[in-house]
């Protein structure tokens, strides 16, 4: 079906009207009634919609009061009156356009061109807004910009068949990313099935890849069906790949070359279906640099690959996890918790999270469980919290020249600090003035608390700044 639908009951001025625009290389349909009009609309809604107002079956106008400003389509109206007051009242209702019969080839085609990519804005601003809102996305919880980025790339290989390599620091959710490619695929009602790599002995890792019989090794008691055909139909995930013994990397490679899987102990393959999803907290190409991945394994897996960003990176979507965790675990212990305090948010926003997401997993449960009341604050944080991102507030040094204040380095006294140092004084005369609350200082300096966390944790970092400032 095509993009415009021309609504006209006039044979004649119908096929004119499709022939200008055929001209202009624009295909359209018609049809000459509301019923076949109102149909349309319904099953498959076109993009443009040149709607003639008088028609055997009603007035055109009754269609825009339904459905025009509701419509994804924009709707341009064709009268043969030049009434104002219709026009006025078709653009009220939803019409985007109005043409006034007669109008010429050049007038129909510039319409129809300007509405069409009105419509394509309309829905790509649409997909924008309904990106830009998912604070939640199968598993994974955060509104930030790198995330948004993540839930488009999951959507984008979903539906594919290919091999996909996750890689993030440890606790960034690789797994979560590996469920939700699975979720949102057409395999999503088979087995997922997630081995971790790292987790198994090298000796043990074939048997549980690819499974063995009874009796084909000391210990194999009984058979094993092994990962591969357990995920049949479904989607086989492969965690810390680059754990993987070089011998076995040469097996995994034959696997997926040929789509069957050989059990220890059998001489007969067997043909699986299953996709398979990997990935490690390690660089990989430097694995393969090093010698300890095949670099044809690398290429065969790394086809499309996801890199998952560390929780530092995520903007705001610390204090999002934060609370669905609080929350969580509140219901759990049968605690009060409803929320986080500001002098806490400042802290976790701070917090440089080596662990990632588990790592705040983990903080949370522990003041969920040793805590209780309506708000999490910041003395309820475990010590490493506060160790890692509060620095006691200390007066800094001053010079006979200065007044107290970063204005003095303003002033002819022969002044010459650096600009950062300029900064660093004011920051910290501004929190010594607020008792040592950083939070405080930062809202008399207009800025973030997590910006005066950060300034000073470089500055102390780079030698800057230290208990004698």
């Amino acid at each position: 079906m095509s993009d415009i639908l021309l609504v006209e009951d006039t044979a004649s001025l119908a096929l004119v009207y499709q022939e200008h625009l055929r001209k202009a290389g624009l295909a359209s349909d018609h049809v000459d009634t509301l019923k076949a009009t109102a149909a349309r609309l319904e099953q498959m809604p076109p993009r443009v919609v040149l709607l003639d107002l008088q028609l055997p079956d009603g007035n055109g106008l009754d269609l825009l009061k339904e459905c025009g400003a509701e419509s994804p389509a924009a709707f341009i109206v064709i009268t043969s009156h030049g009434s104002i007051n219709t026009a006025v009242e078709a653009m009220r209702l939803g019409a985007w356009d109005f043409l006034v019969k007669p109008f010429s080839e050049e007038r129909l085609v510039t319409t129809v061109r300007n509405a069409l990519e009105r419509s394509e804005l309309r829905r790509l601003v649409a997909v924008m807004q309904e990106d830009l809102g998912r604070e939640r996305f199968h598993g994974f919880i955060g509104s930030s910009l790198p995330m948004q980025a993540v839930y488009r790339m999951v959507e984008a290989v979903a539906s594919s068949q290919a091999t996909v390599f996750i890689t993030g620091e440890s606790g960034t959710g690789k797994e979560v990313c590996a469920e939700a490619i699975h979720k949102a695929s057409p395999r999503r009602a088979k087995p997922f099935v997630a081995l971790n790599c790292g987790a198994i002995p090298h000796d043990l890792m074939e048997s549980e890849i690819f499974g063995h019989l009874k009796g084909s090794f000391t210990g194999a008691i009984a058979e094993r069906k092994g990962a591969a055909r357990e995920a049949d139909g479904g989607t086989l995930f492969l965690d810390e790949i680059c754990e993987m013994d070089l011998s076995l990397q040469t097996k995994l490679l034959r696997f997926l070359q040929t789509g069957t899987v050989q059990p220890v102990g059998s001489a007969r393959p067997e043909k699986v279906d299953i996709r398979v999803l990997c990935a490690t907290n390690r660089d990989p190409w430097a694995e393969v640099e090093a010698g300890r991945f095949r670099e044809d394994l690398y290429f065969r897996l790394h086809v499309v690959p996801i890199h998952l960003p560390p929780l530092r990176e995520r903007e705001n979507d610390t204090i999002e996890i934060a609370e669905a965790f609080i929350a969580r675990f509140a219901r759990e212990e049968g605690k009060a918790f409803k929320g986080i305090d500001d002098d806490a948010r400042a802290l976790l926003l701070a917090h440089p999270w080596r662990g990632n997401v588990r790592e705040l997993q983990n903080v949370m449960r522990n003041v969920v469980v040793l805590h209780d009341g309506p708000t999490v604050t910041a003395d309820m944080l475990p010590p490493q919290i506060a160790r890692d991102t509060v620095i006691p507030a200390a007066m800094p040094r001053r010079r006979a020249s200065d007044k107290g204040t970063a204005a003095s380095a303003t002033e002819d006294t022969g002044d010459t600090r650096q600009l950062w140092e300029i900064e660093r004084d004011a920051i910290e005369a501004a929190i010594a003035a607020k008792g040592g609350s950083i939070p405080k200082a930062a809202q008399q300096l207009g800025v973030s608390p997590s910006t005066l966390y950060r300034k000073r944790e470089s500055w102390i970092a780079e030698g800057k700044l230290g208990p004698a400032d």
